[in-house]
């Protein structure tokens, strides 16, 4: 055998015994796929065995006891009001020898009540003297609002000021030394980790149920409520503790017995606790609890773009543009806007408020939540792959950093008011009402009603005097309808008004 058939032999050997073994080992491979190979950590878990941060046995008892006392239920009582069926008001021929009272109903004068309504929620007090953070939606319309602690204590709750767009109210209590709850840190809370829901669910005391983080910075687009509140600000703890009617307004605590966040609401079919509950976050809170308490209302700040929703099918973000990438994709800079100015335009990703890595855009509403007009920032984003970091002064809605002062909604409407007199209401066969005396700068300038017209019902609610008018007035929104007459004439008239947000 020559020594070219030695090497030839050799060769083929060699390449027979790497074929054998690269097969085998692709047919083992293939026998173990999807398996774990025991031993082996993966990334993930870098740090994780070895150094005690596998779950043991948690005890909630001292975080129950520690947080309990402070946290209130929540009873409002909405009066009943008289409604106006609106049809055009006629003459009643027997109106000067029996009243109107007998033969109002045959002329166009039909009146219903509207029965009186009673609701809970919970509150907690975050200050011993008596200060309580709850849902706008638990006290909202409310005519009276008792508060009771769980020693059985009761005191009148009055309104400090409320905001829809993140769903919180504070009211407050007379008295000193109230237990309250320690603001903890939201940012800190951890999927998987342990919380406590505590409130006062299905009108029951007051009552603690655990779960866990299931997941952070949810929107559901509860707070926009059909659209009528605009800019709302969502980015929920999401829980599996149990929450039902009557928790709203009530305590998301950690183990440690700190509020981390204001239970909010559920997702569920029948109304009912379905394994899915949500809570704002305490950061947000304590901003928005500061300046109700100092302003009267939110000194809400903007950074100025409108941004694509990550609910967005891929059919609406072939329409809109949207392009894919890491981060808040910007579909609009308005003129003005702070965005603007610092040079951010359409189709840039958004990746860091102030430091702080932001993937979608309720990371980022709730990250520029915690601030006001004229705080300077910092936003980082991306344009063609490159990273770009610039300076921001946020601003208001108005497009500038001035204190927003909370009007109310008498104020906006834009005019003096007083009650009409008995002589005019007797002469025009009406109960009474509210006579619009001058229209100055505010919603009524925008609108056709003109001066002298006798507001006698708004939203079909029977008006007879100022504070009636005030009252129905008082948590209304968007556009509403005022019904009333000219004096000497016989025909009613209804004129919508957009009343604006602040």
């Amino acid at each position: 055998m020559t020594f070219k058939n030695i090497l030839t032999v050799i060769g083929i050997s060699v390449a027979t015994a790497v074929g054998s073994v690269w097969g085998y080992g692709k047919y083992v491979q293939t026998q173990r796929a999807g398996t774990q190979e025991a031993g082996k950590v993966p990334v993930n878990y870098a740090g994780f065995f070895g150094n005690n941060n596998a779950a043991g046995p948690v005890d909630f008892s001292a975080a129950a006891t520690a947080a309990t006392p402070a946290v209130v239920h929540i009873k409002t009582r909405t009066k009943a009001k008289q409604v106006s069926n609106n049809l055009p008001r006629r003459s009643n021929p027997f109106g000067d020898f029996f009243g109107d009272d007998m033969f109002g109903d045959l002329f166009g004068n039909q009146q219903r009540v509207i029965p009186e309504q009673r609701a809970s929620g919970s509150g907690v007090l975050i200050s011993e003297d008596g200060y309580i953070v709850t849902n706008n939606h638990v006290i909202e319309g409310a005519d009276e609002i008792n508060i009771t602690l769980p020693n059985r204590k009761s005191y009148k709750g009055t309104v400090i000021g409320t905001d829809p767009s993140s769903d919180l109210a504070v009211v407050k209590i007379e008295g000193h030394n109230f237990p309250y709850l320690v603001y903890g840190n939201s940012d800190d809370a951890k999927l998987g980790q342990w919380v406590l829901a505590i409130g006062y669910p299905l009108n029951l005391d007051v009552t603690v149920s655990a779960g866990i983080v299931s997941a952070k910075s949810r929107s559901i687009g509860i707070n926009s409520r059909n659209g009528e509140v605009k800019n709302a600000v969502e980015s929920f703890i999401q829980t599996d503790a149990a929450v039902n009617p009557g928790n709203s307004g009530g305590a998301l605590i950690n183990t440690n017995g700190e509020l981390i966040g204001i239970n909010s609401a559920i997702a569920s079919g029948t109304g009912y606790y379905a394994g899915v509950s949500y809570a704002i976050p305490v950061n947000i809170v304590k901003k928005a609890v500061a300046d109700i308490i100092k302003y009267g209302t939110v000194q809400r700040a903007y950074i100025g773009i409108s941004y694509a929703p990550s609910e967005m099918s891929d059919e609406q973000k072939k329409e809109a543009g949207v392009k894919e990438g890491d981060g808040v994709y910007v579909l609009d800079v308005p003129e003005g806007g702070a965005a603007k100015i610092a040079g951010i335009k359409k189709g840039d990703f958004i990746t860091k408020v102030n430091g702080v890595a932001v993937t979608t855009g309720p990371e980022m509403v709730e990250q520029v939540s915690r601030y006001k007009p004229g705080d300077k920032i910092t936003i980082t984003y991306t344009r063609d792959g490159k990273e770009n970091t610039v300076n921001l002064t946020l601003k208001n809605k108005a497009g500038n950093a001035d204190i927003v002062k909370n009007l109310s909604i008498i104020d906006r409407l834009g005019a003096d008011f007083e009650n009409v007199d008995s002589k005019t209401a007797k002469a025009n066969e009406i109960a009474g009402g509210v006579v619009i005396k001058k229209i100055k700068e505010g919603a009524l300038k925008q609108s056709r009603i003109q001066e002298g017209f006798i507001i006698t019902a708004i939203n079909g609610t029977t008006i007879k005097n100022v504070d009636d008018l005030k009252a129905a007035l008082a948590n209304i929104k968007g556009t509403v309808y005022l019904d009333g007459i000219y004096p000497g004439y016989t025909e009613t008239y209804r004129y919508p008004v957009k009343i604006e947000e602040e």
